[in-house]
């Protein structure tokens, strides 16, 4: 495990590279002038395994003690083409939809998590040293959970492994309320 990672913490794990075809060193840019410009930024990604309303939210609300939870993201071969469409509106519950503020650019994307803090790292995670939070893998140890398609996870870092290598985290943001949501064009 890394230093940087204490048994217990609440770390939403991601793979991560280019995205809608845009390079991940732009997309890193942008988002921190989002930060910057707006208070945070949203990270627009896909996919079910971390579902905005049944797996972030819950996971971030029950995880929430005053200490961010993480978002670690580990760089990886992407040829992710989707059409860079910018969302337009955002929701947190899929009921109420509002528009995504004008300083804040998401494409190619049906989620986005709420970040902030977005800053290169050089660290390590042992994922066998993690458990999957909740849902129907909850306790299933996140280098068993995260493999082939499944590149995200709501992960707890628990104090036993197993003897998978670490993998490498190059980046590292602070999720913020409503910490995940809903997007549409």
């Amino acid at each position: 495990m890394s230093e940087e990672f204490d048994v217990g913490d609440p770390i939403l794990f991601m793979k991560i590279g280019v995205h809608a075809g845009e390079p991940l060193e732009e997309i890193i840019k942008r988002k921190q002038k989002e930060i910057d410009d707006a208070g945070f930024a949203m990270w627009g990604y896909g996919g079910n395994t971390c579902h905005p309303l049944t797996m972030v939210q819950p996971f971030a609300t029950t995880h929430s003690t005053g200490a961010p939870i993480r978002l670690v993201m580990q760089e990886m071969q992407s040829h992710h083409f989707a059409d860079p469409v910018r969302a337009e509106e955002y929701s947190i519950d899929g009921e109420a939809w509002e528009l995504v503020p004008e300083k804040i650019n998401v494409y190619g994307s049906r989620y986005a998590l709420c970040i902030k803090n977005l800053t290169q790292a050089k660290t390590s995670l042992a994922l066998g040293e993690t458990r999957v939070a909740l849902g129907n893998s909850r306790g299933r140890r996140g280098s068993a959970y995260v493999k082939g398609r499944v590149d995200k996870a709501c992960l707890e870092v628990v104090a036993d492994g197993d003897d998978q290598p670490p993998v490498e985290i190059g980046l590292v943001a602070d999720l913020v309320e409503p910490y995940a949501v809903l997007l549409k064009n």
